[in-house]
C-alpha cells in the first residue's frame, strides 16, 4: 500500500532530508503534519511512501499574482502596447472587455499548474472596475472554493484603473468586501490617482468598516513614493492596523538615499508592514537584505504571469526564487536561503496564512525535490518529484495527480 491510496488520511513520508542535512520521517493525519523526526513508527496499515532522500521544503508561496489577467494555455497574443503605465491598464481593460476573456477558467488553469509546482497558498489581485464589475472577482472565487482543500487562495479587491478617476469603484470595492473578497487593495495614491490623502482615507476606512487587509500596489518613484508611503504608514499606525498591511513593489525604496530608506524600513518593522516584491529587472527594488536585516518582512511574487502586460513569468515559486536571487545578486548558499524564505515562510507571514511550515501542527503542504540542498533547489528549481496540500498526495513529477477540480 502507498501514500498516494491515502486521500488526507494517515501516511507516513519515510526518509527524506531537511535543510540542515538531517533525515528525518513525516508523519501525517488530518491533513496535518503530526510527527516529524528520524525513524518513525509506521503503525500495521499505515500507507508509507518512500521519499528517497529528496530534499523536504514547505508549502510554497505565492504572495502576489493576478490569476484573473492570464492568458496562461491561450494562444499567444501579440503583445504592442505602449511602454506607460496607464497604456497597460487601457489596453488590458480593452482586450478583457472584446475578447470574452473568461476570469474563471483562465483562473483555474494558472492555479493548478501553481499547485502542481508545489504552491500551496496564493494571494491573488483580482480587477475591480466600473467596466467589469465584479465579474472577475466572481470568477477567481470559483476558483478558490473549488480547489479550497488543496490550494488556499487570497482573493484581493483591486482597483487596476485607480480609485478616485472612475466614480463608483469606491462602492465596487465595498461591494467586492461583501461579497467575500479577503484583502482590500489600492494603487499608487499620487501618481493614479492624484490625491493620495483622499484615495487612503477611503481605503482605509473600507478596509477597518469590513476587517479585512490590505495589499497596495506603490509603482511611485522617489520623493513621491516615499510620500505616499509615508502616508500609508501614518494611516497603519493611526487604526492599529499592525500587522495587516502590506507594500506590493515599493520601487521607490530602491531610488532613495540611504539615510531616508533606513528610516522607513524602521518604520515598516515597527509596524511589521510587510513588503511583497516580483524582483523586476527593469526597475528599482527594496533593498531585500538591508531590509530583513531591519525586521521587515519580505515576501516574494510573480506579478502577472502571461498577460497583456506581459509574455513573462511562470506558476513556479522556485523560479521566482532563483529571479529574485539574480535581481539582487545573491551568490553565497545562505543568501539564496533568504530568497526562497521569500516564497514560504515570509511569504506566509506577508499573507498572513497560518500554520506554514515544517513542524508537527503545521499544515502537511510537503514538496519534495532532487536537490542536496535549499540553494540547489532554487537555482535548479527541478520538477517536483511530490506535492502534498492539506495532507493529501496531489502531484508527482510536475504533474496534478486525476481527481482535482478543473480537469
Amino acid at each position: 500500500m502507498t501514500a498516494s491510496t491515502a486521500s488526507a488520511g494517515a501516511w507516513l513520508l519515510r526518509g527524506v532530508r531537511l535543510a540542515d542535512g538531517s533525515t528525518v520521517d513525516v508523519h501525517v493525519a488530518g491533513g496535518r503534519i503530526a510527527a516529524l523526526g528520524p525513524g518513525l513508527p509506521a503503525p500495521p496499515g499505515l500507507p508509507v511512501e518512500e521519499g528517497g532522500g529528496a530534499l523536504l521544503l514547505p508549502g510554497l508561496v505565492e504572495s502576489h499574482t493576478h490569476l484573473d489577467k492570464t492568458l496562461w494555455g491561450l494562444p499567444w497574443w501579440r503583445n504592442e502596447v505602449g511602454s506607460r503605465l496607464i497604456d497597460r491598464i487601457d489596453t488590458e481593460r480593452a482586450y478583457r472587455a472584446t475578447s470574452g476573456h473568461d476570469a474563471a477558467v483562465q483562473s483555474m488553469r494558472l492555479a493548478r499548474a501553481f499547485l502542481a509546482a508545489g504552491t500551496t497558498r496564493l494571494r491573488t489581485h483580482v480587477d475591480i472596475d466600473t467596466q467589469a464589475g465584479l465579474r472577475h472577482l466572481a470568477g477567481v472565487q470559483r476558483t478558490a472554493e473549488a480547489l479550497a482543500p488543496w490550494l488556499q487562495i487570497q482573493t484581493v479587491a483591486f482597483p487596476q484603473s485607480g480609485l478616485l478617476g472612475r466614480p463608483g469603484t469606491a462602492a465596487l470595492l465595498d461591494a467586492a468586501l461583501a461579497e467575500g473578497a479577503d484583502v482590500l487593495g489600492g494603487l499608487d495614491p499620487c501618481a493614479i490617482d492624484g490625491d493620495p490623502v483622499r484615495a487612503l482615507d477611503l481605503l482605509f476606512d473600507l478596509a477597518e468598516r469590513h476587517g479585512k487587509p490590505l495589499d497596495i500596489h506603490l509603482h511611485e518613484p522617489g520623493a513621491m513614493g516615499a510620500f505616499s508611503l509615508g502616508l500609508i504608514l501614518d494611516r497603519t499606525a493611526a487604526l492599529g492596523l499592525q500587522g495587516r498591511v502590506a507594500v506590493s513593489h515599493a520601487f521607490c525604496l530602491g531610488e532613495l538615499p540611504a539615510g531616508e530608506v533606513q528610516a522607513l524600513l524602521a518604520r515598516l518593522a515597527a509596524l511589521d508592514v510587510a513588503l511583497v516584491t516580483s524582483a523586476p529587472p527593469s526597475r528599482p527594488v527594496p533593498p531585500l537584505l538591508a531590509a530583513r536585516a531591519a525586521g521587515v518582512t519580505v515576501a516574494g511574487g510573480n506579478d502577472g504571469i502571461r498577460d497583456t502586460w506581459t509574455p513573462y513569468g511562470r506558476p513556479d515559486m522556485l523560479a521566482r526564487a532563483m529571479q529574485i536571487g539574480l535581481r539582487y545578486n545573491l551568490r553565497r548558499d545562505d543568501e539564496i536561503e533568504q530568497a526562497l524564505d521569500c516564497v514560504a515562510a515570509a511569504g506566509a507571514r506577508a499573507c498572513g496564512f497560518a500554520d506554514h511550515g515544517l513542524a508537527a501542527g503545521d499544515r502537511a503542504d510537503l514538496v519534495l525535490v532532487d536537490a542536496q540542498t535549499p540553494a540547489e533547489a532554487v537555482v535548479a528549481h527541478p520538477p517536483r518529484r511530490l506535492v502534498a496540500a492539506a495532507g493529501r498526495i496531489v502531484a508527482r513529477g510536475g504533474e496534478l495527480l486525476p481527481g482535482l477540480p478543473g480537469e
